[in-house]
């Protein structure tokens, strides 16, 4: 596995370079602008892009947009110190693969490890804001092949309840929740309420 290392404080990225090394991950590069990523990622190919996301140039968010637009299986970890809603939304647009934050720096390596292996990381701060970043109008999910309650099932775990408070306000049994989110995840392929809850602010 490599990883590709776009920060543009150069401590920082020697930081994170060291950090990666010392958990067993070769670093194929440390850039120091969203220019150079854009450009270099075509030569590097790294499996794993750790960026972050405000840099003096252009954001990670444009380099992300720009690189997904020719390698849609890229691999874009964001690494920052900022957990803004509107960063947060876009990164789940572009689909990104995780958002962390940098002070989670012992989550560095694992959240690397993970989305080299196909998984999305979102920190736990980061996840815990996504219910507040819902916007008024639902998305229409039916050409996922979900019908009206399951897409109802889906909006209530991102509005982040439990299956007992979901099994209240919809007037089902906590077992009937059980199936309805354990078909939800077998139809749409994933593994968790978490992966749930990101791919119904990405549809948004």
């Amino acid at each position: 596995m490599k990883v590709l290392v776009v920060d543009d404080d150069r401590l920082v990225s020697s930081s994170l370079k060291t950090i990666l090394e010392a958990g067993g991950v070769e670093v194929a590069g440390t850039l120091n602008s969203g220019e150079q990523a854009a450009e270099q990622y075509e030569t590097l190919r790294p499996d794993v892009l750790l960026m972050d996301i405000r840099m003096k140039d252009i954001t990670g968010l444009e380099v992300a947009e720009a690189i997904l637009k020719r390698h849609p299986d890229a691999k874009i970890l964001f690494l920052t110190t900022f957990s803004d809603d509107e960063y947060i939304a876009r990164a789940l647009q572009l689909g990104a693969k995780g958002y962390i934050l940098k002070q989670d720096f012992e989550s560095i390596v694992p959240s690397v490890k993970a989305v080299y292996l196909g998984q999305r990381v979102f920190g736990d701060e980061i996840v815990s804001r996504l219910p507040a970043m819902k916007g008024g109008a639902k998305p229409d999910l039916g050409e996922y092949g979900l019908n009206g309650r399951e897409q109802e099932l889906l909006t209530q775990v991102a509005s982040g309840l439990s299956n007992r408070e979901i099994a209240e306000k919809l007037f089902l049994s906590e077992g009937t929740v059980r199936n309805y989110i354990s078909a939800l995840l077998e139809k749409l392929g994933l593994r968790s309420r978490t992966q749930l809850a990101i791919f119904y602010y990405q549809h948004q």
